[in-house]
């Protein structure tokens, strides 16, 4: 980890309930909308580790769940 990034990050989410990261100053990438927090790239991250409980991709939840 860099100590001197000193960037304000946004926690993003795409259309499968995937997080990640992206700079707060750049346009989101196509896909992906804003999660509602935003900090240093540790806050971020420390935020994405609490509500990001399931890995797996949405379709597959519930893909799952149809199966069951």
């Amino acid at each position: 980890m860099e100590s001197g990034d000193n960037r304000i990050h946004a926690v993003v989410v795409n259309h499968e309930e995937q997080y990640s990261i992206w700079p707060a100053d750049r346009e989101l990438p196509l896909g992906w909308r804003n999660a509602g927090k935003t900090g240093s790239k540790e806050e971020c991250l420390a935020y994405i580790d609490e509500v990001w409980t399931d890995m797996r991709p949405l379709s597959l939840r519930r893909a799952m769940e149809s199966v069951n």
